[in-house]
Protein backbone atom coordinates (compact mmCIF):
# COMPACT_ATOMS: atom_id res chain seq x y z
CA UNK A 1 0.00 0.00 0.00
CA UNK A 2 1.49 3.28 -0.86
CA UNK A 3 1.81 5.56 1.97
CA UNK A 4 -0.76 8.65 2.12
CA UNK A 5 1.07 11.87 1.84
CA UNK A 6 0.52 13.02 5.92
CA UNK A 7 2.76 14.12 8.30
CA UNK A 8 3.05 11.44 11.31
CA UNK A 9 4.02 12.56 15.35
CA UNK A 10 4.50 9.27 15.06
CA UNK A 11 4.58 5.16 13.97
CA UNK A 12 3.55 1.52 15.30
CA UNK A 13 4.36 -1.44 13.40
CA UNK A 14 2.63 -4.54 13.51
CA UNK A 15 3.54 -8.25 12.66
CA UNK A 16 0.48 -8.39 10.62
CA UNK A 17 -2.62 -6.17 10.95
CA UNK A 18 -6.63 -7.09 10.09
CA UNK A 19 -7.83 -3.95 7.32
CA UNK A 20 -10.78 -3.23 5.84
CA UNK A 21 -9.74 -5.37 2.77
CA UNK A 22 -8.06 -8.28 4.60
CA UNK A 23 -5.20 -9.16 6.45
CA UNK A 24 -1.94 -7.42 5.98
CA UNK A 25 1.84 -8.79 6.88
CA UNK A 26 4.32 -6.03 7.90
CA UNK A 27 1.97 -2.80 8.67
CA UNK A 28 2.98 0.49 10.12
CA UNK A 29 0.39 3.07 11.26
CA UNK A 30 1.50 6.33 11.00
CA UNK A 31 -0.07 8.65 14.07
CA UNK A 32 -0.85 12.32 13.88
CA UNK A 33 -3.38 14.22 16.57
CA UNK A 34 -4.68 10.92 17.77
CA UNK A 35 -5.56 9.99 14.31
CA UNK A 36 -4.11 7.29 11.21
CA UNK A 37 -2.61 9.68 9.09
CA UNK A 38 -0.40 6.76 7.33
CA UNK A 39 -1.10 3.19 6.86
CA UNK A 40 1.89 0.84 4.81
CA UNK A 41 2.19 -2.60 4.34
CA UNK A 42 4.76 -5.00 3.91
CA UNK A 43 7.26 -2.97 5.50
CA UNK A 44 10.29 -4.09 7.69
CA UNK A 45 10.62 -2.68 11.36
CA UNK A 46 12.07 0.93 11.99
CA UNK A 47 14.24 1.14 15.69
CA UNK A 48 11.59 3.82 16.02
CA UNK A 49 8.54 2.34 15.70
CA UNK A 50 6.56 1.45 18.35
CA UNK A 51 4.04 -1.55 18.60
CA UNK A 52 4.08 -5.13 18.00
CA UNK A 53 1.74 -8.10 17.78
CA UNK A 54 -0.86 -8.39 15.72
CA UNK A 55 -3.22 -5.01 15.11
CA UNK A 56 -7.29 -5.28 15.05
CA UNK A 57 -9.31 -2.26 14.88
CA UNK A 58 -10.71 -1.56 18.43
CA UNK A 59 -14.01 -3.17 19.05
CA UNK A 60 -17.42 -1.01 20.16
CA UNK A 61 -19.36 -1.91 23.41
CA UNK A 62 -22.76 -0.95 22.39
CA UNK A 63 -24.50 -1.30 25.79
CA UNK A 64 -23.39 -1.00 28.99
CA UNK A 65 -25.15 0.30 32.24
CA UNK A 66 -21.41 0.57 34.55
CA UNK A 67 -22.45 0.90 37.73
CA UNK A 68 -23.97 -2.74 37.90
CA UNK A 69 -20.79 -4.07 37.69
CA UNK A 70 -20.50 -3.31 41.43
CA UNK A 71 -22.96 -6.13 41.27
CA UNK A 72 -21.05 -9.11 39.70
CA UNK A 73 -21.51 -12.22 42.10
CA UNK A 74 -23.59 -10.83 44.55
CA UNK A 75 -26.82 -12.20 43.00
CA UNK A 76 -26.67 -15.32 42.81
CA UNK A 77 -28.21 -16.86 45.08
CA UNK A 78 -32.01 -18.47 45.14
CA UNK A 79 -34.89 -17.38 46.91
CA UNK A 80 -37.68 -19.33 47.79
CA UNK A 81 -39.39 -19.31 44.38
CA UNK A 82 -38.14 -19.25 40.98
CA UNK A 83 -35.18 -16.99 40.14
CA UNK A 84 -35.22 -14.77 36.46
CA UNK A 85 -34.79 -11.60 35.47
CA UNK A 86 -37.62 -9.70 37.30
CA UNK A 87 -35.86 -10.96 40.14
CA UNK A 88 -32.92 -9.69 39.65
CA UNK A 89 -34.38 -6.79 39.07
CA UNK A 90 -35.79 -6.61 42.18
CA UNK A 91 -32.26 -7.43 43.66
CA UNK A 92 -30.58 -4.06 41.45
CA UNK A 93 -33.05 -1.79 42.73
CA UNK A 94 -32.16 -2.39 46.32
CA UNK A 95 -28.56 -2.17 45.14
CA UNK A 96 -29.32 1.45 44.25
CA UNK A 97 -30.70 2.45 47.68
CA UNK A 98 -26.88 3.61 48.05
CA UNK A 99 -24.04 4.74 45.90
CA UNK A 100 -23.75 8.78 44.86
CA UNK A 101 -21.71 10.71 42.69
CA UNK A 102 -18.51 9.66 43.60
CA UNK A 103 -19.08 6.12 44.46
CA UNK A 104 -20.83 6.18 40.53
CA UNK A 105 -17.87 7.82 39.16
CA UNK A 106 -15.43 5.47 40.77
CA UNK A 107 -17.25 2.18 39.73
CA UNK A 108 -17.56 2.94 35.98
CA UNK A 109 -14.21 4.26 35.85
CA UNK A 110 -13.08 0.63 36.86
CA UNK A 111 -16.11 -0.70 34.73
CA UNK A 112 -14.39 1.49 31.51
CA UNK A 113 -10.77 0.46 32.31
CA UNK A 114 -11.52 -3.30 32.22
CA UNK A 115 -13.32 -2.84 28.98
CA UNK A 116 -9.69 -1.51 27.58
CA UNK A 117 -7.87 -4.12 29.00
CA UNK A 118 -10.88 -6.52 27.40
CA UNK A 119 -10.29 -4.80 23.62
CA UNK A 120 -13.33 -2.55 23.45
CA UNK A 121 -11.83 0.74 22.15
CA UNK A 122 -15.14 2.55 22.81
CA UNK A 123 -18.22 2.24 25.28
CA UNK A 124 -22.57 2.85 24.22
CA UNK A 125 -22.69 4.17 28.21
CA UNK A 126 -26.57 3.38 28.37
CA UNK A 127 -26.80 5.66 31.38
CA UNK A 128 -30.31 5.93 33.26
CA UNK A 129 -29.30 6.61 37.19
CA UNK A 130 -29.98 10.36 36.86
CA UNK A 131 -31.62 11.32 40.81
CA UNK A 132 -29.84 10.60 44.49
CA UNK A 133 -30.66 7.19 46.08
CA UNK A 134 -33.84 9.33 47.49
CA UNK A 135 -35.31 10.00 43.83
CA UNK A 136 -34.81 13.61 44.42
CA UNK A 137 -33.09 15.48 41.30
CA UNK A 138 -29.49 16.75 41.48
CA UNK A 139 -29.03 20.37 41.48
CA UNK A 140 -27.25 19.69 38.19
CA UNK A 141 -29.37 17.51 36.03
CA UNK A 142 -26.52 15.79 34.34
CA UNK A 143 -24.15 15.02 37.37
CA UNK A 144 -23.89 11.93 37.28
CA UNK A 145 -23.74 12.19 33.58
CA UNK A 146 -20.35 14.56 34.01
CA UNK A 147 -19.52 11.66 36.51
CA UNK A 148 -19.55 9.21 33.44
CA UNK A 149 -17.46 11.69 31.22
CA UNK A 150 -14.70 11.96 34.12
CA UNK A 151 -14.11 8.37 34.32
CA UNK A 152 -14.26 8.24 30.47
CA UNK A 153 -11.64 10.96 30.80
CA UNK A 154 -9.97 8.99 33.35
CA UNK A 155 -9.33 5.69 31.55
CA UNK A 156 -9.20 7.56 28.02
CA UNK A 157 -12.09 5.12 26.09
CA UNK A 158 -13.93 6.15 23.53
CA UNK A 159 -17.90 7.52 24.56
CA UNK A 160 -20.84 7.46 23.13
CA UNK A 161 -23.13 9.10 26.11
CA UNK A 162 -26.98 7.56 25.60
CA UNK A 163 -29.27 9.50 28.89
CA UNK A 164 -32.01 7.66 28.84
CA UNK A 165 -35.44 8.81 29.38
CA UNK A 166 -37.50 6.59 31.99
CA UNK A 167 -41.01 7.74 32.61
CA UNK A 168 -43.68 4.64 33.57
CA UNK A 169 -43.16 1.08 35.45
CA UNK A 170 -45.08 -0.90 32.76
CA UNK A 171 -46.97 -0.76 29.10
CA UNK A 172 -49.40 1.99 29.40
CA UNK A 173 -47.77 4.51 31.32
CA UNK A 174 -48.34 2.97 34.45
CA UNK A 175 -47.07 5.41 37.56
CA UNK A 176 -43.20 4.67 38.18
CA UNK A 177 -42.48 2.17 41.29
CA UNK A 178 -40.50 2.87 44.48
CA UNK A 179 -37.42 1.05 42.95
CA UNK A 180 -37.24 3.28 39.78
CA UNK A 181 -36.97 6.50 41.70
CA UNK A 182 -33.36 7.14 40.83
CA UNK A 183 -34.06 6.24 36.30
CA UNK A 184 -37.47 8.64 36.36
CA UNK A 185 -37.45 12.13 34.34
CA UNK A 186 -40.07 14.30 32.76
CA UNK A 187 -39.48 15.64 28.58
CA UNK A 188 -38.52 19.05 29.57
CA UNK A 189 -35.92 17.66 31.89
CA UNK A 190 -34.93 14.98 29.77
CA UNK A 191 -34.54 17.62 27.05
CA UNK A 192 -32.40 19.71 29.41
CA UNK A 193 -30.27 16.91 30.47
CA UNK A 194 -29.66 15.54 26.45
CA UNK A 195 -28.50 19.00 25.91
CA UNK A 196 -26.24 19.06 28.88
CA UNK A 197 -24.79 15.57 27.29
CA UNK A 198 -23.69 17.01 23.84
CA UNK A 199 -22.21 19.74 26.07
CA UNK A 200 -20.42 17.40 28.06
CA UNK A 201 -19.08 15.48 25.42
CA UNK A 202 -17.96 18.06 23.47
CA UNK A 203 -14.67 18.05 24.57
CA UNK A 204 -13.65 14.38 24.73
CA UNK A 205 -12.11 13.16 21.40
CA UNK A 206 -14.49 11.39 18.85
CA UNK A 207 -16.95 11.35 21.92
CA UNK A 208 -20.74 11.18 20.59
CA UNK A 209 -24.49 11.98 22.61
CA UNK A 210 -27.48 10.62 21.74
CA UNK A 211 -30.46 9.15 23.75
CA UNK A 212 -31.98 6.18 24.87
CA UNK A 213 -35.73 5.55 25.15
CA UNK A 214 -35.52 2.92 27.83
CA UNK A 215 -38.18 0.76 26.86
CA UNK A 216 -41.46 0.43 25.55
CA UNK A 217 -42.95 -0.39 29.20
CA UNK A 218 -41.18 2.58 30.29
CA UNK A 219 -42.17 5.01 27.81
CA UNK A 220 -45.27 6.05 26.15
CA UNK A 221 -46.22 6.36 22.71
CA UNK A 222 -46.17 10.10 22.78
CA UNK A 223 -43.01 10.80 24.46
CA UNK A 224 -41.15 7.90 21.86
CA UNK A 225 -42.10 10.21 19.28
CA UNK A 226 -40.28 13.05 20.65
CA UNK A 227 -36.59 10.74 21.16
CA UNK A 228 -35.41 11.07 17.53
CA UNK A 229 -35.58 14.89 17.49
CA UNK A 230 -33.72 15.22 20.87
CA UNK A 231 -30.85 13.03 19.61
CA UNK A 232 -29.72 15.52 17.04
CA UNK A 233 -27.70 13.69 15.19
CA UNK A 234 -26.59 10.98 17.38
CA UNK A 235 -27.63 7.22 18.15
CA UNK A 236 -30.92 6.27 19.22
CA UNK A 237 -31.01 3.07 21.57
CA UNK A 238 -33.46 1.46 23.28
CA UNK A 239 -34.16 -2.34 24.90
CA UNK A 240 -37.04 -4.30 23.03
CA UNK A 241 -38.01 -7.91 23.73
CA UNK A 242 -35.72 -9.28 26.12
CA UNK A 243 -38.09 -11.29 28.25
CA UNK A 244 -41.12 -13.61 27.34
CA UNK A 245 -43.28 -11.31 30.23
CA UNK A 246 -42.32 -8.35 28.38
CA UNK A 247 -43.78 -9.50 24.95
CA UNK A 248 -46.70 -10.66 26.55
CA UNK A 249 -47.74 -8.03 27.88
CA UNK A 250 -47.29 -5.96 24.73
CA UNK A 251 -49.60 -7.83 23.23
CA UNK A 252 -51.86 -7.60 26.01
CA UNK A 253 -51.64 -3.62 25.98
CA UNK A 254 -51.21 -3.28 21.85
CA UNK A 255 -52.32 -6.47 20.48
CA UNK A 256 -49.03 -6.32 18.58
CA UNK A 257 -45.42 -7.96 19.86
CA UNK A 258 -42.44 -4.96 20.94
CA UNK A 259 -40.37 -4.86 17.76
CA UNK A 260 -43.90 -5.49 15.57
CA UNK A 261 -45.03 -2.41 17.66
CA UNK A 262 -41.90 -0.77 17.23
CA UNK A 263 -41.91 -0.89 13.35
CA UNK A 264 -44.83 -0.08 13.13
CA UNK A 265 -44.88 2.72 14.96
CA UNK A 266 -41.72 4.51 15.04
CA UNK A 267 -39.34 5.91 12.46
CA UNK A 268 -36.54 3.36 13.07
CA UNK A 269 -33.52 3.49 10.76
CA UNK A 270 -29.75 2.90 10.58
CA UNK A 271 -29.53 5.53 13.56
CA UNK A 272 -31.36 2.92 15.75
CA UNK A 273 -29.90 -0.05 18.11
CA UNK A 274 -32.50 -2.40 19.30
CA UNK A 275 -31.22 -4.05 22.68
CA UNK A 276 -31.44 -7.75 22.89
CA UNK A 277 -34.44 -8.35 20.83
CA UNK A 278 -34.34 -11.64 21.80
CA UNK A 279 -37.49 -13.31 21.23
CA UNK A 280 -38.54 -11.86 17.77
CA UNK A 281 -40.36 -13.81 14.87
CA UNK A 282 -38.98 -14.03 11.34
CA UNK A 283 -40.71 -11.09 10.46
CA UNK A 284 -39.78 -8.97 12.89
CA UNK A 285 -36.31 -9.72 12.66
CA UNK A 286 -36.44 -9.31 8.45
CA UNK A 287 -38.36 -5.65 9.30
CA UNK A 288 -35.02 -4.97 11.67
CA UNK A 289 -32.76 -5.70 8.37
CA UNK A 290 -35.25 -3.91 6.36
CA UNK A 291 -34.81 -0.47 8.72
CA UNK A 292 -30.66 -1.11 8.18
CA UNK A 293 -31.26 -0.61 12.13
CA UNK A 294 -28.78 -2.46 14.53
CA UNK A 295 -29.06 -5.79 17.07
CA UNK A 296 -27.33 -5.16 20.57
CA UNK A 297 -26.42 -8.63 21.48
CA UNK A 298 -25.17 -8.88 25.21
CA UNK A 299 -24.55 -12.47 25.21
CA UNK A 300 -22.71 -13.04 29.01
CA UNK A 301 -26.02 -10.58 30.45
CA UNK A 302 -28.32 -12.53 28.09
CA UNK A 303 -26.85 -15.92 29.39
CA UNK A 304 -26.72 -14.79 33.22
CA UNK A 305 -30.19 -13.57 33.42
CA UNK A 306 -31.42 -16.20 32.05
CA UNK A 307 -33.51 -14.26 28.82
CA UNK A 308 -33.31 -16.63 25.88
CA UNK A 309 -31.03 -16.84 22.26
CA UNK A 310 -31.73 -14.43 19.64
CA UNK A 311 -31.70 -16.25 16.13
CA UNK A 312 -28.50 -14.49 15.37
CA UNK A 313 -27.17 -17.31 12.58
CA UNK A 314 -30.68 -16.46 10.64
CA UNK A 315 -30.41 -12.75 11.08
CA UNK A 316 -26.57 -12.46 9.80
CA UNK A 317 -27.16 -14.73 7.16
CA UNK A 318 -30.61 -12.50 6.14
CA UNK A 319 -28.00 -9.31 6.12
CA UNK A 320 -28.53 -8.31 9.55
CA UNK A 321 -26.46 -5.95 11.28
CA UNK A 322 -25.33 -6.58 15.19
CA UNK A 323 -23.09 -5.68 17.68
CA UNK A 324 -22.07 -6.55 21.40
CA UNK A 325 -22.26 -5.38 24.75
CA UNK A 326 -21.26 -6.02 27.99
CA UNK A 327 -24.91 -4.65 29.69
CA UNK A 328 -24.57 -5.89 33.35
CA UNK A 329 -20.85 -6.16 33.07
CA UNK A 330 -20.67 -9.43 35.22
CA UNK A 331 -17.63 -10.38 32.77
CA UNK A 332 -16.34 -7.82 30.78
CA UNK A 333 -14.32 -8.92 26.91
CA UNK A 334 -14.64 -8.96 23.10
CA UNK A 335 -13.51 -12.45 23.24
CA UNK A 336 -15.88 -13.39 25.97
CA UNK A 337 -19.13 -11.94 24.12
CA UNK A 338 -17.88 -13.06 20.56
CA UNK A 339 -17.49 -16.72 22.33
CA UNK A 340 -21.20 -16.81 24.56
CA UNK A 341 -22.78 -15.84 21.26
CA UNK A 342 -21.28 -18.65 18.66
CA UNK A 343 -21.37 -20.74 22.01
CA UNK A 344 -25.53 -20.44 22.35
CA UNK A 345 -26.06 -20.34 18.93
CA UNK A 346 -24.22 -23.63 18.91
CA UNK A 347 -26.43 -24.97 21.45
CA UNK A 348 -29.66 -23.59 19.98
CA UNK A 349 -28.91 -25.13 16.58
CA UNK A 350 -27.17 -28.38 17.62
CA UNK A 351 -24.00 -27.65 15.23
CA UNK A 352 -20.45 -26.00 14.82
CA UNK A 353 -18.95 -23.16 13.70
CA UNK A 354 -22.54 -21.80 12.93
CA UNK A 355 -21.77 -17.56 12.60
CA UNK A 356 -18.80 -18.39 10.00
CA UNK A 357 -19.43 -18.07 6.59
CA UNK A 358 -17.44 -19.76 3.20
CA UNK A 359 -15.11 -16.67 3.19
CA UNK A 360 -14.21 -16.39 6.65
CA UNK A 361 -14.03 -18.61 10.07
CA UNK A 362 -16.10 -18.40 13.05
CA UNK A 363 -14.03 -15.90 15.15
CA UNK A 364 -13.32 -13.40 11.63
CA UNK A 365 -16.82 -13.54 10.90
CA UNK A 366 -18.32 -12.60 14.11
CA UNK A 367 -15.29 -9.88 14.69
CA UNK A 368 -16.19 -8.10 11.53
CA UNK A 369 -20.29 -8.23 12.22
CA UNK A 370 -19.30 -7.05 15.56
CA UNK A 371 -16.85 -4.19 14.37
CA UNK A 372 -19.63 -2.98 11.83
CA UNK A 373 -22.60 -3.40 13.78
CA UNK A 374 -21.23 -1.52 16.83
CA UNK A 375 -19.47 1.13 14.89
CA UNK A 376 -22.98 2.23 13.29
CA UNK A 377 -24.82 2.21 16.89
CA UNK A 378 -21.84 4.05 18.03
CA UNK A 379 -22.09 6.92 15.68
CA UNK A 380 -18.02 6.29 15.10
CA UNK A 381 -16.40 4.66 12.65
CA UNK A 382 -13.99 2.06 13.44
CA UNK A 383 -11.53 0.58 11.03
CA UNK A 384 -7.15 0.88 10.44
CA UNK A 385 -8.03 3.67 7.80
CA UNK A 386 -6.31 7.22 7.20
CA UNK A 387 -8.30 9.88 8.92
CA UNK A 388 -10.33 7.57 11.47
CA UNK A 389 -9.12 7.90 15.39
CA UNK A 390 -6.44 5.74 16.44
CA UNK A 391 -7.85 2.69 18.39
CA UNK A 392 -5.93 0.03 17.74
CA UNK A 393 -5.82 -3.49 19.85
CA UNK A 394 -2.71 -5.41 19.71
CA UNK A 395 -2.54 -9.31 20.24
CA UNK A 396 0.61 -10.69 21.84
CA UNK A 397 1.06 -13.57 19.57
CA UNK A 398 4.43 -14.84 21.19
CA UNK A 399 1.90 -16.23 23.52
CA UNK A 400 1.67 -20.06 23.29
CA UNK A 401 -2.27 -20.16 22.20
CA UNK A 402 -1.11 -18.40 19.03
CA UNK A 403 1.88 -20.48 18.02
CA UNK A 404 1.96 -21.56 14.45
CA UNK A 405 -1.04 -19.26 13.52
CA UNK A 406 -1.65 -16.12 10.95
CA UNK A 407 -4.83 -14.94 9.20
CA UNK A 408 -8.00 -15.56 10.58
CA UNK A 409 -6.24 -18.45 12.49
CA UNK A 410 -5.37 -15.77 15.22
CA UNK A 411 -8.82 -14.46 15.64
CA UNK A 412 -10.27 -17.66 16.40
CA UNK A 413 -7.46 -18.58 18.87
CA UNK A 414 -7.95 -15.82 21.14
CA UNK A 415 -11.71 -16.47 20.99
CA UNK A 416 -12.12 -19.90 21.53
CA UNK A 417 -8.37 -21.10 22.91
CA UNK A 418 -6.18 -18.61 24.97
CA UNK A 419 -6.55 -17.69 28.31
CA UNK A 420 -7.38 -14.16 29.01
CA UNK A 421 -4.65 -12.81 30.67
CA UNK A 422 -1.57 -12.26 28.31
CA UNK A 423 -3.79 -12.54 25.29
CA UNK A 424 -4.06 -8.77 24.89
CA UNK A 425 -0.56 -6.79 24.22
CA UNK A 426 -1.36 -3.11 23.83
CA UNK A 427 -4.78 -0.77 23.14
CA UNK A 428 -4.11 2.48 21.82
CA UNK A 429 -7.41 4.73 21.93
CA UNK A 430 -6.93 8.27 19.92
CA UNK A 431 -3.25 7.12 19.71
CA UNK A 432 -2.90 6.94 23.14
CA UNK A 433 -0.86 3.95 25.08
CA UNK A 434 -4.14 3.27 27.32
CA UNK A 435 -2.78 -0.43 27.86
CA UNK A 436 0.50 -1.86 28.41
CA UNK A 437 1.25 -5.24 28.67
CA UNK A 438 -2.59 -6.53 29.14
CA UNK A 439 -2.94 -3.96 31.51
CA UNK A 440 -4.24 -0.21 31.75
CA UNK A 441 -2.11 2.35 32.78
CA UNK A 442 -3.88 3.95 35.56
CA UNK A 443 -5.06 0.50 37.03
CA UNK A 444 -3.82 1.36 40.60
CA UNK A 445 -5.24 4.39 41.01
CA UNK A 446 -8.87 3.19 39.64
CA UNK A 447 -8.85 0.02 41.70
CA UNK A 448 -8.23 1.50 45.11
CA UNK A 449 -10.60 4.15 44.35
CA UNK A 450 -13.52 1.43 43.52
CA UNK A 451 -12.26 -0.92 46.32
CA UNK A 452 -13.24 2.16 48.69
CA UNK A 453 -16.50 2.82 47.31
CA UNK A 454 -17.76 -0.29 47.49
CA UNK A 455 -16.61 -0.81 51.13
CA UNK A 456 -18.77 2.43 51.69
CA UNK A 457 -21.86 1.25 49.93
CA UNK A 458 -21.83 -2.67 51.33
CA UNK A 459 -21.14 -1.40 54.52
CA UNK A 460 -23.98 0.92 54.41
CA UNK A 461 -26.19 -2.29 53.21
CA UNK A 462 -24.56 -4.20 56.27
CA UNK A 463 -25.79 -0.80 58.70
Amino acid sequence: MTPEAHPVDRSLWFQAALLPDGWAKGVRIGLAGGRIARVETGVARQPADAGGGVALPGMTNLHSHAFQRAMAGLTEARGPSDDDFWTWRALMYRFLDRGGPEEIEAITALSFLEMLEGGFTRVCEFHYLHNDPLGAPYDDIAEIAGRIVAAARTTGIGLTLLPVFYAHAGFGGQPPAHGQRRFVTDLDGFSDLAGRCRALTAGLDGAVAGVAPHSLRAVAPDELAVMPALASDGPIHIHVAEQTKEVQDCLDWSGARPVEWLLANAPVDPRWCLIHSTHVTEAEWRGIVDRQAVVGLCPITEANLGDGVFPAVDFAQGGGRFGIGTDSNVQIGVAEELRMLEYSQRLARRGRAVMADPQRSTGRALYDRALAGGAQAGGAGANLVVGAWADIVSLDVDGIAFAGRDGDAVLDSWIFGAPRSGAIRSVWRAGREVVTNGRHVARDAVQTRYRQALLRILGEAAA
